[in-house]
């Protein structure tokens, strides 16, 4: 490619990878920026120098004094834009790009996959389109967190979960949104699912009294003691406090 002009379809795949990446690992070096790279035409360099234009948008990076470099274009921001006001169609239209360009399909559905292996036509690219979704929304917030679980600090990728804090069944144009998740522990997750635990506005934790009423020691030492103590913020996509809200009066006060 000798034009230099980056097209909203490269800007879109771009963005795609930046929501998927850590902020320490945007750079050239990264093997998955060299296959966006190699994918669209472009160098190494000049995709890592595009993630990091897109940092310099995203408020929760800019909050902390890293600025990116700080010359997103007016391309740049239209795709940050659609990216925020339609999260499920631009991954799904991502995925059908990246495709479209010859990359492997990022969920692959083997055609022995016991769990669709009578789907046939429509209900077979439902499926499969599902688990697109699946995939973005827990690469985005587990890399926000840098894969830890952000009230217990447990790393191991088995056992974390990216929870949505309003149920995926309760608001559907936010269901990829980033800022509607939290990286936690399988336990952590099934508790903030059942509303046994939240969040106040300043992000410390809340324990139901169905907790502390059992008297359980695993969950006195677990969940009880960490009561009031700050998460462990994301380095990017910070929860929204009108999410975490919603969790408390929908979600929490409903199972108390």
């Amino acid at each position: 490619m000798r034009n230099n002009h980056w097209t909203q379809d490269q800007l879109k795949l771009a963005f795609h990878l930046y929501c998927q990446l850590p902020f320490g690992r945007l750079h050239k070096g990264n093997p998955e920026v060299i296959e966006l790279a190699k994918l669209i035409g472009r160098t190494p360099s000049a995709v890592a120098m595009k993630l990091v234009n897109f940092a310099s948008l995203d408020p929760s990076i800019v909050g902390t004094g890293r600025s990116g470099l700080g010359n997103a274009s007016a391309l740049d921001r239209e795709v940050w834009a659609q990216f925020n006001a339609d999260w499920e169609g631009l991954a799904l239209e991502c995925e059908r790009l990246r495709t479209g360009l010859g990359a492997p399909a990022i969920v692959q559905v083997p055609e022995d996959d016991d769990a669709i292996s009578d789907f046939t036509g429509e209900t077979k690219r439902v499926f499969t389109e599902r688990r697109v979704k699946q995939s973005f929304f827990r690469r985005a917030v587990l890399s926000g967190y840098q894969g830890r679980c952000c009230m217990s600090g447990v790393s191991v990728s088995q056992l974390l979960v990216a929870s949505h804090i309003v149920p995926w069944s309760q608001d559907k144009a936010n269901r990829l949104n980033p800022r509607n998740g939290l990286c936690l522990s399988a336990i952590h997750d099934r508790a903030f699912d059942q509303g046994l635990i939240g969040l106040t506005d300043d992000y410390r934790l809340i324990v139901s009294a169905v907790i502390k009423k059992k008297g359980d020691s695993f969950l006195n030492a677990t969940l009880v003691a960490a009561e009031g103590k700050m998460i462990e913020l994301p380095e990017r996509f910070l929860p929204d406090i009108e999410f975490i809200q919603k969790h408390r009066t929908n979600v929490m006060q409903a199972h108390e």
